[in-house]
Formats: structure tokens, C-alpha cells, sequence
């Protein structure tokens, strides 16, 4: 197997997290949803997902040079990614954070090719994104197994295939996501508290990471 078991759960879970976290992606993708429907929802998140997929191909090549020339910059790579980590779980939990199941509604109707074009330059300047995949992926790819480049293709697919699955699940379930949770505001506080726990937990496990690189 060219990715142990170990690198796929650990980062399927850091994934699963950040993509539940409030961002740009599911902030627009909700509030695109709820106000055009699915079918414009869903055109975006084509957009979102090829963004997503210029980042994987790009870092997995970056990958290749940096781990075969600089192996020491991964460990403040590493410190770099836990930072970054406890601060999306301090801004989902600090006092008068929002929640991305508040979406605005403010948006005007687009044709198809703006709502694509609006989901590929959302994932693409979302920093959330770029931060997972230049500091957060490196920590799962072990050099010794062989074949940098595949390793990170194989990751970098794994998350976009977790972040796709779950905003297809937002994009089609909008209305009732955010019907239910504005009858329960105490929901939206456990979601955010929840969200930043399981982030500050993956922070920690990846400062403290003793993996050789």
C-alpha cells in the first residue's frame, strides 16, 4: 500500500474537521443553495472542486522537489500547520464568531458559468485550503515508502473526495440544515464548540507528531 493506514485515517479525520468548520467554501456553497437552489449549489461546488484539484496537482509536484531537497523544513512546516489549526479553533469558538449554517442571503441570482467560475476562486483564495495542503499534507507522506509524487496525489484526493461528499450533503440539505438550526441557536454553539475541540485535538497530535521524515 502506498499510503499506510495510519496517514489515511489521521488525515481523513483532520480533513473531516476542517471541512465541517466555517469557511468560505461552505458558507458560500449554503447561502448559494438556500437562495438558487440545488442545481446552482452543485455548479458551484464544480468550481470548489476543480480549485481543489489545481491545489493537489500543484502541491503534490512541489512535494516531490521539497522532500527530496529541504527534509528539515517539515518540522516547521509541521509547527506552521498546528498554528494554523488552533486558530480555526479559537475562531470557531471565540466570543461572537457566526456559524457558516447562518449563510447570507444578500447574494444575486448567476448564470452557470459565474457559479463555477465563483466556486473555483473561492476554494482557490481560500486560505484554509492552501494552508491544509502546503503545510498540513507534507506531515503525511513518509519519504521511505516511495513515491512522493503518488503519495501526494493519493492524500490530496482522499480530502477532496471528503470535502466534495460533504458539501454535496450541505448543497442538497441547505434548507433544512439551516431551517433546523435557526429554531436551535444553542445547536449552532454546540456545533462551533464541537468543531473547535476536534481541531485544537488534531493540533496538538500533529505539533507532537514523532514520525521520521
Amino acid at each position: 500500500m502506498i499510503v499506510s493506514p495510519a496517514s489515511l485515517a489521521g488525515l481523513a479525520l483532520i480533513a473531516l474537521g476542517m471541512v465541517c468548520t466555517p469557511g468560505p467554501n461552505m458558507v458560500y456553497l449554503l447561502s448559494r443553495s438556500i437562495l438558487q437552489g440545488r442545481l446552482a449549489g452543485a455548479i458551484s461546488l464544480g468550481g470548489v472542486l476543480v480549485g481543489i484539484l489545481c491545489y493537489i496537482l500543484c502541491t503534490a509536484l512541489g512535494l516531490t522537489a521539497l522532500m527530496l531537497a529541504v527534509p528539515l523544513a517539515y518540522e516547521a512546516v509541521k509547527w506552521a500547520g498546528a498554528l494554523y489549526l488552533l486558530w480555526l479553533a479559537w475562531g470557531a469558538v471565540r466570543p461572537g464568531a457566526g456559524s457558516a449554517l447562518e449563510p447570507r442571503r444578500d447574494l444575486k441570482i448567476d448564470r452557470p458559468a459565474k457559479l463555477f467560475g465563483m466556486g473555483f476562486l473561492t476554494a482557490l483564495l481560500n486560505p484554509k485550503i492552501a494552508v491544509f495542503y502546503v503545510s498540513l499534507l507534507p506531515q503525511f507522506i513518509d519519504p521511505e515508502r516511495g513515491h512522493v509524487l503518488l503519495q501526494g496525489l493519493v492524500l490530496g484526493g482522499m480530502q477532496a473526495a471528503i470535502s466534495f461528499t460533504v458539501n454535496l450533503g450541505i448543497v442538497f440539505a441547505a434548507g433544512s440544515i439551516a431551517a433546523w438550526f435557526a429554531a436551535r441557536p444553542s445547536w449552532l454553539r454546540a456545533q462551533r464548540w464541537i468543531m473547535g475541540s476536534l481541531l485544537a485535538g488534531f493540533a496538538v497530535r500533529l505539533a507532537f507528531d514523532k514520525r521520521p521524515v
